[in-house]
Order: structure tokens, then C-alpha cells, then sequence
């Protein structure tokens, strides 16, 4: 069945599609809307679509609306800007590895190493350093509320979100009296000086941006990692042995993983034939990126993660028009901190059982409680 009807948490219809093929065309049909104002948005946790409406996150709208944000965002997510930000993201990692050699194992390295470097990217990319004051500020409000998934509500998320844009306004104040080289300042000399956005509208997109990155890229490091360690350490052993595999194997465990399952919530705006189900227009519609990663017609042995696989596109960043902006920067962090921990703590392992960890199902990125190692 390419597509069929389930009942959401919020008791909402809503229909999921799971074929690499039908997700892809889905997600490049202009018929389907990301625009959280619909009626039957199909949100997965109470409030969502509530707060989505009052904030209106460049990631649920439609163009043209969404294309001005996203092209606002593009020139500072290039494969170029992306390589420039190499050598900054491996002082980060070095700082982190440093870190975890003086306290020593065991660690959770969710916390201790993979949240500390997604975090600290998306500061420096908006030109906030560690010893900056405004760090401690923003990673405070970042931390400080659920904000989306299915353990958020109206009132988690929106408290949140509000704590988070307060931070980031008193930034903005304050980066106006001293632009320098960074995606926020160039966002506040080129948009919003020049009256292209609001300052709200700019706060939600920069919110935006930090969230989603921080959330997904922490994520992809400590899955990753549990993966690596799993089954002996065969794929651990595997990049050490042959670390000109480490690009292959970033993009083979962005698909095997796929954290980012379920972010591309859709509309339909016309009846949509997926195969030979006819969705209704006005049905809300959830292209699962996992399930089309997973279609064993396009990715032989879909569960078996395989670094020398026959190079096929994933969705793991989405596809179409809403294909995530910041990919290029990910894989860059992927990359850095995945081959680092592997050329500096060569003998990392777990130190408990993946059947012992628990993960977080209701988030805006699926991941492990903790990732206990040791060395």
C-alpha cells in the first residue's frame, strides 16, 4: 500500500507514504502545502500547529513566501561557505575531544561531546563565541523548554520559543551596534535594515535555523555513534582502517537513520493519486523520509548499513523546494566529528548495551537518551 490513513497523537487523519518513489514526488508536488495554517495540518503533538501559526517558521510556508526566506538563508549554506567552516568546526571538535581525554571514561557522549559541538557551530555561525556571554544566554534558552516534538505543548513550546526569541532580540540590539562577519549580521544588514523583514520575522527565522540544526546534527553524532560502536565495533574498525570511506559513510548513515523522519508535514490542496489511493484535497499527508530511505526496491538490505553501497540519493534532508538549507554544513559536522573521535579515541566502545538505552520518540529529531563510552 504506497499510502495509507493512520490517526495521529493529536486524534487528527492524516496519511503516511513510505515508497522512495512516492515520497520523492510528493515532496516536488506543488499540490502538497507545508503551510501550518491549514485546517487539517497534520501535526503530531498538541499546540504544534497553534504555535506554528503565531511564529510562522520559513519551513511551514509555501513559495513564493517561503522562497524569500529561503533565499535569504542560501548564500550563507553553500558547499563553499560550508568548506570555509571546516577549519572553525574542527577547533570546536578538538576542543570537545580535549575535553572528554581530560575527564576520561566513561562519558555520555550525547551531552558531553555531541550536544556541546552542534550547539557551539550554530553560535559561531551567527557569530557568538564560547567565552561570549550571549553563548551561555542562548544555549540557557535552548535548553530550558521542550520546544516541538510530541512531549511539547502550547504552552511548553510557546514559553520556549518566547524565552529563545527574547535571547536572540537582545542579540540583535546589541549586533546592531557592532555588525561583523556573520550570518546575523549580514541577516540584519541585508533584511532587515533594509526593511525586506521584520524583526520578528527575523527572529523566527534565525530561531529556526539554530533549533533545527542543533537538534538534528546532535542526533545524527550520537546515533551515529551507537551505531559505529555496535556489533563489535565492525564499522568503527571499518573508518579506521580506511578513513577515505568517512564522506560514503556520513551519507550511509544519514539514510540508515534518518532523524529527521517525520518533519515534512504537508496538505494536500487538490486530490492526489499515490498509486492507487486517491488523497483528498484538504487531508493532511506525511511523507516519512525513513520509510522511503528504507524502500528495499530502491536500498538492497535497507537495515544493513553498508559504507561501500551503490551511491543512491536519500532523502534524508527532504527533497524538492523545503530540502533542508543547512545540509551542507551538516555534513561538514558529521564528518569532522565522526572522524575525529575515531583518529583520537581509537578505542572508544560502548559501556552499556544499546539494548539497555532508551531514545526519544517524541522529539523534533529521534535520539538517544545518552550515549555512555568509555576508552
Amino acid at each position: 500500500m504506497p499510502a495509507e490513513k493512520v490517526l495521529l497523537p493529536t486524534g487528527r487523519p492524516a496519511w503516511v507514504v513510505t515508497g522512495y518513489e512516492a515520497v520523492r514526488a510528493l515532496l516536488a508536488d506543488r499540490r502538497l502545502s507545508a503551510d501550518v495554517r491549514h485546517a487539517n495540518f497534520p501535526a503530531l503533538a498538541d499546540g504544534e500547529q497553534e504555535v506554528g501559526a503565531r511564529t510562522r517558521p520559513f519551513i511551514r510556508m509555501d513559495p513564493p513566501e517561503h522562497t524569500a526566506y529561503r533565499r535569504m538563508l542560501l548564500p550563507e549554506m553553500t558547499v563553499r561557505k560550508a568548506r570555509a567552516m571546516r577549519r572553525p568546526v574542527q577547533r570546536i571538535v578538538d576542543e570537545r575531544v580535549d575535553e572528554l581525554l581530560r575527564h576520561g571514561g566513561p562519558v555520555d557522549l550525547l551531552t558531553q561531546f555531541a550536544h556541546a559541538v552542534s550547539s557551539t557551530v550554530m553560535c559561531e555561525m551567527i557569530g557568538v563565541r564560547r567565552a561570549d556571554p550571549w553563548f551561555r544566554r542562548i544555549t540557557g534558552a535552548l535548553g530550558s523548554q521542550q520546544i516541538g516534538g510530541g512531549g511539547s505543548d502550547a504552552r511548553t513550546a510557546t514559553e520556549g520559543l518566547d524565552a529563545l526569541f527574547d535571547v536572540f532580540d537582545g542579540l540583535v540590539t546589541a549586533r546592531e551596534r557592532d555588525l561583523g562577519d556573520d550570518l546575523l549580521s549580514r541577516l540584519i544588514a541585508d533584511q532587515l535594515h533594509t526593511g525586506a523583514v521584520s524583526r520578528d520575522d527575523l527572529l523566527a527565522t534565525v530561531a529556526i535555523t539554530v533549533v533545527a540544526g542543533r537538534e538534528t546534527t546532535t542526533s545524527m553524532i550520537g546515533l551515529s555513534v551507537l551505531a559505529l560502536l555496535d556489533d563489535d565495533r565492525r564499522l568503527w574498525k571499518q573508518l579506521d582502517g580506511d578513513p577515505a570511506l568517512l564522506p560514503a559513510a556520513v551519507e550511509e548513515l544519514l539514510r540508515a537513520l534518518s532523524v529527521g523522519d517525520s518533519i515534512a508535514l504537508r496538505t494536500a490542496t487538490a486530490d492526489i493519486e499515490v498509486g492507487d489511493v486517491v488523497i483528498p484535497a484538504g487531508d493532511g499527508v506525511i511523507p516519512l523520509l525513513a520509510g522511503a530511505n528504507h524502500d528495499p526496491a530502491v536500498f538492497a538490505d535497507p537495515a544493513v548499513i553498508d559504507f561501500t553501497r551503490d551511491r543512491r540519493t536519500h532523502v534524508a534532508f527532504g527533497y524538492g523546494v523545503h530540502q533542508c538549507v543547512g545540509q551542507n554544513l551538516a555534513r561538514v559536522e558529521l564528518q569532522v566529528a565522526l572522524g575525529t573521535l575515531i583518529d583520537r579515541i581509537p578505542g572508544m566502545r560502548l559501556d552499556a548495551e544499546i539494548s539497555a538505552l532508551s531514545f526519544k520518540h517524541d522529539a523534533i529529531a529521534y535520539t538517544p537518551d545518552r550515549v555512555p563510552v568509555t576508552w
